[in-house]
C-alpha cells in the first residue's frame, strides 16, 4: 500500500510538472504567433507595474522562485532512472527567458520585464548576480566538501587528471576546428563561441570575444547561445545514463571510489567557532577566493590591452575553499563548515546559477536566432553537441581502459573537463557520495585554463 502510494503521488507531481511545462512553452508559442516582438525590445521596466501596484523587486522574486519551483518539479519525472533533476530550473529559466522576450505589455506581473532598450543592461542585472551569487555558493561548498582528501587525492592521481583534462579539451577543440574547416563562411569566431558553450564555460567565451574583432561579437555570442542549452543537459543524461547502460554495481563503485581516500576524523571541539553552521569560514574563504580570482596574468606582448587569463570568480573561489577545507583551523580558530550547510548551499547555489543562465540565455538565444537565422543555427546546434558528446567518450575511454580508473573517479574527472557544474550536482545524487567532488575539482583547474587558450589559439590562429 505504501509503495501504491508513492507511485501515485510520483504521478500526480509528474502530470503537475508536464502540465505547467507544457503550459508556459504553449505560452511562448502562443505570443510569438500573436504578438511577435522585434529583436531588443525586452529588458525590464523600471518602477512599478500598474496592475497590482508591485515593485519590480517584488516581481523579481515572485518570477524567480516560481522558475525554481517549476524546474525542480520538472527535474523530478522520472523515466527509467533518468531525470533532469536541477537541470530542470535551466530548462524553465530558459523558457521564461523566451518568453520575457515576446509577451505583450499588458500581461499583468511578467510584464515587468519589458522595456525598450537594445542593451540588454536590465536582464544582465537580474540574471547575473543570481547566476554569480549562485556560483559562489556551489563551488564554495564542493571546495570545503572536497577540501580534506582533495590534496591527498590529487598527489595520487596527478598525472592523471592532466591527462583527462587535455583530452576532454583537445577533443573538443578537434572537432571545432574541423567544423571551422568544412565551413570556412562561418569562421573560427563563431566556431569558438560554440566550443565555449558545448563546454559551459563562460571564460572561454570571455577569452573568444578578447581575442576577436569587436565587429564579431555577436556571432560568437550566437554560437555560445546555441551549444549551451545542450552543453548544460547533455553532460546531465551522460552521467546518469552511462552507470545505467554498464549495469554497473554502485555500492561496489562507492567503495571503489573510497579506496585511499578516507580520512581521520577531526576534533573540531578544541578549536573557537564563532557560529555552529560554519558561514564565517565560508565567507573568508570566498573573500579570499574572489580576491585570487581578480588577479589577471596577460598572455601576449601587448600587456593588459590584450588577451588575459584570470582564476576568475569559479577558479579563485573553488581553490581557497579548497585550501580552508584541507586546513580545517587556523590556529585556534575553526574553519569548520557542517555537512547539512555545505549541502544546503551546493543544492541552493546550483539552482541560481542555473536560474541566472537559463534566463540571460534564453533571452541571448532569442535575439540571436532572430538576428541570424537559416542554416547557420542548425549548425551551431549540431556541432555544439558533437563537441559535448565526443569529448565525454574520449575522456570515459581513456580512464576506463587505458588508466583503469573506477567509474566514479572518472566520471568525476569528466564533469571537471568539462566544466559542467550541473552534472557534478546530478552525480553526486547519482553516486550517493560527495566524494567524487575532489576528482571534479582536480580535473577543473586544468580544463579552465586550456580551454581558455583553445578558444583564443582559434581564432589568432585559424
Amino acid at each position: 500500500m505504501e509503495n501504491q502510494n508513492k507511485k501515485s503521488s510520483r504521478l500526480l507531481w509528474t502530470i503537475i510538472a508536464i502540465v505547467a511545462v507544457v503550459l508556459i512553452a504553449g505560452w511562448c508559442i502562443a505570443s510569438a504567433i500573436i504578438n511577435p516582438k522585434s529583436v531588443g525590445d525586452v529588458v525590464v521596466k523600471e518602477g512599478v507595474v500598474n496592475v497590482f501596484n508591485f515593485s519590480t523587486t517584488f516581481v523579481l522574486f515572485v518570477v524567480a522562485f516560481l522558475i525554481i519551483a517549476l524546474g525542480y518539479l520538472l527535474g523530478s519525472i522520472d523515466i527509467k532512472g533518468v531525470t533532469l533533476g536541477t537541470a530542470g530550473v535551466f530548462l524553465v529559466a530558459i523558457l521564461f527567458g523566451f518568453l520575457c522576450t515576446i509577451i505583450p505589455e499588458n500581461v499583468p506581473l511578467l510584464n515587468a520585464f519589458l522595456i525598450k532598450d537594445t542593451s540588454h543592461t536590465v536582464v544582465k542585472y537580474l540574471s547575473s548576480p543570481l547566476q554569480n551569487i549562485g556560483l559562489i555558493l556551489f563551488v564554495g561548498s564542493v571546495g570545503f566538501i572536497a577540501g580534506p582528501n582533495f590534496f591527498k587525492d590529487l598527489a595520487r592521481n596527478f598525472k592523471t587528471y592532466i591527462v583527462l583534462g587535455i583530452v576532454i579539451i583537445l577533443s573538443g577543440t578537434l572537432v571545432a576546428v574541423i567544423c571551422t574547416l568544412l565551413t570556412p563562411e562561418y569562421g573560427p569566431e563563431f566556431w569558438s563561441g560554440v566550443l565555449s558553450g558545448a563546454l559551459t564555460s563562460t571564460p572561454g567565451f570571455s577569452a573568444a570575444v578578447d581575442a576577436a574583432d569587436p565587429s564579431l561579437k555577436s556571432i560568437i555570442t550566437l554560437g555560445h547561445a546555441l551549444a549551451y542549452p545542450f552543453g548544460v543537459v547533455g553532460v546531465v543524461l551522460f552521467v546518469q545514463l552511462l552507470p545505467k547502460l554498464l549495469k554497473v554495481d554502485m555500492d561496489k563503485e562507492r567503495e571503489l571510489l573510497k579506496i585511499g581516500a578516507t580520512e581521520h576524523a577531526r576534533d573540531y571541539s578544541k578549536y573557537f567557532k564563532c557560529e555552529p553552521f560554519g558561514f564565517m569560514p565560508f565567507g573568508l574563504a570566498v573573500i579570499c577566493g574572489l580576491l585570487l580570482g581578480s588577479i589577471t596574468i596577460p598572455l601576449s606582448g601587448e600587456g593588459y590591452n590584450g588577451p588575459c587569463f584570470s582564476l576568475g570568480t569559479t577558479g579563485g573561489v573553488l581553490i581557497m575553499c579548497l585550501v580552508f577545507g584541507h586546513l580545517g583551523h587556523i590556529g585556534k580558530i575553526s574553519l569548520e563548515v557542517t555537512e547539512g550547510t555545505k549541502k544546503v548551499l551546493r543544492e541552493f547555489g546550483l539552482a541560481l546559477f542555473l536560474l541566472g543562465a537559463g534566463f540571460e540565455g534564453g533571452v541571448a538565444l532569442v535575439e540571436q536566432i532572430r538576428a541570424f537565422g537559416g542554416a547557420i543555427v542548425a549548425w551551431g546546434f549540431i556541432g555544439g553537441a558533437v563537441m559535448t558528446i565526443v569529448p565525454m567518450f574520449a575522456g570515459f575511454f581513456i580512464s576506463k581502459y587505458l588508466m583503469k580508473l573506477p567509474l566514479l573517479n572518472g566520471l568525476g574527472s569528466i564533469t571537471g573537463g568539462m566544466t559542467s557544474t550541473p552534472a557534478l550536482g546530478t552525480l553526486i545524487h547519482v553516486s550517493k557520495t560527495e566524494d567524487v567532488a575532489s576528482a571534479y575539482a582536480s580535473t577543473y583547474p586544468i580544463a579552465l585554463v586550456l580551454v581558455v587558450l583553445a578558444c583564443q589559439l582559434m581564432i589568432t590562429l585559424l
